[in-house]
């Protein structure tokens, strides 16, 4: 099946790829020259369902949206929707880890929760009635400093306490299997079966 990722994030469409396997055929956005969708849902599933949309109504395509995000207690769930943008630039990785770590100045390890969530969502069509669309959470906890250079994004302050380290420093199958994108992804598997 040929599908179109609404999504540039070579990040992203590397984990995706990697876990879709066999069986699909999936391009970013960008390759087809389509730019990203205005994310204005109140939430992660209503942007993953308009960015699906956006990106088979320009290419033809089936097409799978991913909004995901890391959702902070201390924070009442921010960074959240924003989380790619929280510094203000869209996408600009280390500026956002240094606001996320400033804003968590002088807040303990113990009151550090936070979970990446991912929502994947599948429309065959820009019109389709029925998107697939599945979740996937993965709890943890922000770190107070940078650690491992892996991944991209939050990576390396998100502590995974199930692996003991953080997920920079995790092996990419190992992220990919359990990270909230993953779980997402095996259950938008079940859901096509």
């Amino acid at each position: 099946m040929k599908l179109v990722l609404a999504s540039g994030n070579a990040g992203k469409l590397a984990e995706l790829r990697a876990l879709l396997g066999g069986g699909f055929d999936l391009h970013a956005q960008s390759e087809f020259g389509v730019g990203d969708a205005e994310e204005t849902g109140l939430s992660f599933i209503e942007n993953a369902i308009l960015k699906a949309r956006h990106a088979a109504r320009a290419t033809g395509l089936a097409a799978l949206g991913d909004d995901s995000g890391l959702c902070v207690d201390a924070l009442r769930g921010a960074p959240g929707l924003y989380s790619a943008r929280y510094a203000g630039r869209h996408g600009d990785s280390e500026a956002n880890i240094d606001r996320l770590l400033r804003e968590l100045d002088g807040v303990a390890a113990a009151d550090r929760s936070a979970r990446f969530v991912c929502v994947l969502a599948l429309v065959q069509h820009a019109d389709d009635p029925m998107p697939l669309v599945a979740e996937g959470r993965w709890e943890g906890r922000i770190l107070h400093a940078r650690s491992g250079s892996g991944g991209f994004g939050y990576d390396p302050v998100f502590f995974s306490p199930a692996h003991r380290c953080s997920a920079a420093e995790l092996p990419a199958t190992v992220k990919n299997r359990d990270s909230h994108r993953g779980v997402a992804l095996a259950r938008l598997r079940t859901l096509l079966a």
